[in-house]
């Protein structure tokens, strides 16, 4: 019965790896995508609040 459990949390740890590797690709992309095809600024400036606020208002012309 126990190794029923240790091959599920072995699963649920793969998901969670495999989800934060996609999220660090999803923000690297984006990074380089504003930096080098968009406005050539920081790329580190995607990252900030301030920045999501305006693309969103962009978007929904808030």
């Amino acid at each position: 019965m126990n190794s029923g459990w240790k091959y599920v949390l072995k699963q649920l740890l793969l998901v969670f790896f495999i989800a934060l590797l996609c999220l660090l690709c999803f923000a690297v992309g984006l990074m380089l995508g504003y930096s080098f095809i968009g406005d050539g600024e920081n790329p580190f400036a995607l990252l900030s609040p301030d920045k999501w606020q305006e693309l969103i208002s962009k978007f929904t012309g808030k």
